[in-house]
């Protein structure tokens, strides 16, 4: 494994995932497959949300790894590995909105599980487990949160999901997304106002309860 400095062996030993990109570097062999096997899943549901589409999420995937992998020679690892990786999957998604030039696209289906299992609004949706009884409630609310969740800029949307989904720190997404953390703690706060707003009317009783619980969650813990 070629020297590292200071800097990255504090990185490397306080973050597994530096430890295996570094190994990646190194082209050891199956490191890189490891690497996308551990976060292709998160990678995936994290653009799906930003780009409104299972299988152009797998695409803008298979770039982000892409470029992660032609970038292997020159890491040096400054941040924690997701922040470096998802730093990389903003920048694809906004050339891909880009390129897109408003053109319409169709959305999911919010029961579109796609092949990797659940998408998190479904999590959020089932957060708790519903009696059978209640599995049209809860594939409703599913669709709900979905709806709302599309309704947010694009901004507020990449914040919302890399908090509450991907548990990221204010300060690691500012990182992500190029800002400060006053401007995240803004955007999530709006956003979260945004969704009480959207998602009054539609849910209800202990569902509402839940929900209004879980979408305010990712502002209990500010600098977590």
């Amino acid at each position: 494994m070629p020297t590292i400095g200071n800097t990255s062996a504090q990185f490397a030993i306080r973050d597994p995932d530096v430890r295996l990109m570094l190994r990646v570097r190194s082209d050891e062999h199956g490191a890189f497959q490891e690497l996308v096997e551990r976060f292709q899943h998160r990678l995936i549901n994290v653009l799906s949300h930003l780009c409104g589409r299972a299988d152009e999420a797998e695409d803008l995937a298979q770039e982000v790894f892409l470029r992660v992998y032609r970038a292997r020679e020159d890491y040096h690892p400054q941040a924690k590995f997701s922040t470096w990786l998802f730093t990389i999957a903003n920048n694809v998604a906004l050339n891909a909105l880009r390129r897109k030039q408003r053109k319409p696209t169709v959305q999911l289906l919010a029961t579109d599980s796609g092949p990797l299992g659940q998408r998190p609004v479904e999590a959020l949706a089932a957060a708790r487990t519903a009696p059978p009884d209640h599995q049209l409630h809860q594939e409703e609310l599913v669709k709900v949160i979905r709806s709302a969740l599309d309704q947010l800029n694009d901004r507020q949307r990449l914040a919302v999901v890399l908090n509450k989904f991907e548990e990221l720190s204010y300060e690691e997404i500012a990182q992500i997304m190029g800002i400060t953390t006053k401007a995240v703690k803004s955007l999530l706060s709006r956003a979260r106002c945004q969704l009480r707003d959207l998602l009054r009317d539609y849910v209800k009783m202990d569902a509402l309860s839940e929900s209004s619980t879980a979408l305010s969650e990712s502002g209990a813990n500010d600098g977590k």
